[in-house]
């Protein structure tokens, strides 16, 4: 892609972005949910397809308005605009990302929940939000490593944030009897075709002490991405339900997908998702985007 080509690109991007800024905080301001849901799929949309990033899915995830507590593995920056694409949903990150320039802006129109992980006390309070939120039918989305990864190796996943699930359970208005806790595996298979190499992991993974300038530049020179989402077995999590147990759960089953995905076995050979009662979650067909 040429310099001119990206900047384009970005130009597009930008626009869009101005366009759907103004009504998007008007849905939050006054509450009209769907809107304000609908609004970040579009944006992210459409920047899969203006930076050639094709998405398959294979398993089921959430119906429409079923609260879930996604547990997922973490490489990229790009991993917030490929789940971000798929259905309205919201993430918990690092308080830092707040302050961030433009990336904070864009993460606080999502309803992202944010936490200082130097303050240990700070848990127990995005638990209780997250918990809300769940209660109130959200679908939210934690990165359970707690930081990115190369995408070959899976770190331990953390179980402390999974205590929103009990949050939920016990949340004043609307407390759930149980709540869905949702595994799910990011895989980058495929650039311009070709199974993605040890070598060009720093084309799309972004971890440890890699420049931002640098990585950005070689993901938007090298060609279409494939990435592949797998949607594990759900953990039914209810007041009995020990935390660590059902986190190591979802731990393992990632880490089943990761693998199986990798040789081509069963989440490798993506099969269509069935569409939600609402039509969400699963409508991903512009040109360049695989439609699941």
């Amino acid at each position: 892609m040429t310099r001119a080509g990206i900047a384009l690109r970005l130009i597009l991007q930008a626009l869009a972005f101005l366009i759907v800024i103004g009504p998007h905080w008007l849905s939050l301001r006054f509450g009209h949910g769907r809107l304000a849901g609908r609004m970040p799929v579009l944006f992210h949309r459409l920047f899969l397809r203006l930076f050639s990033l094709r998405i398959t899915q294979s398993g089921t995830p959430p119906s429409a308005g079923e609260p879930a507590l996604v547990l997922s593995n973490h490489v990229s920056w790009l991993d917030i605009v490929v789940l971000g694409s798929l259905r309205p949903l919201s993430f918990v990150a690092k308080s830092e990302i707040e302050g961030w320039p433009l990336i904070g802006t864009l993460a606080k129109l999502q309803r992202t929940v944010f936490i200082e992980r130097s303050k240990r006390a700070a848990t127990a309070s995005v638990n209780a939000t997250v918990g809300e939120r769940l209660a109130d039918g959200d679908l939210i989305v934690l990165f359970a490593e707690g930081t990115t990864g190369d995408g070959l190796r899976l770190l331990p996943f953390r179980s402390s944030l999974v205590g929103a699930a009990r949050a939920a359970l016990a949340a004043e208005a609307g407390g759930l009897a149980r709540i869905r806790l949702q595994p799910l595996a990011l895989t980058y298979l495929r650039r311009n075709g070709l199974p993605v190499t040890r070598a060009e992991r720093p084309e799309i993974a972004w971890y440890g002490d890699m420049e931002l300038a640098s990585h950005l530049a070689l993901f938007a020179n090298r060609g279409p991405i494939d990435v592949h989402v797998a949607w594990g077995v759900p953990i039914a999590f209810d007041a009995a339900t020990d935390r660590k147990v059902a986190t190591a759960q979802a731990e393992a089953a990632v880490r089943r997908a990761l693998r199986e995905t990798r040789l081509g076995g069963p989440a490798g050979r993506p099969a269509p998702v069935a569409p939600s009662p609402a039509g969400e979650g699963a409508d991903v067909s512009a040109p360049g985007i695989a439609a699941v």
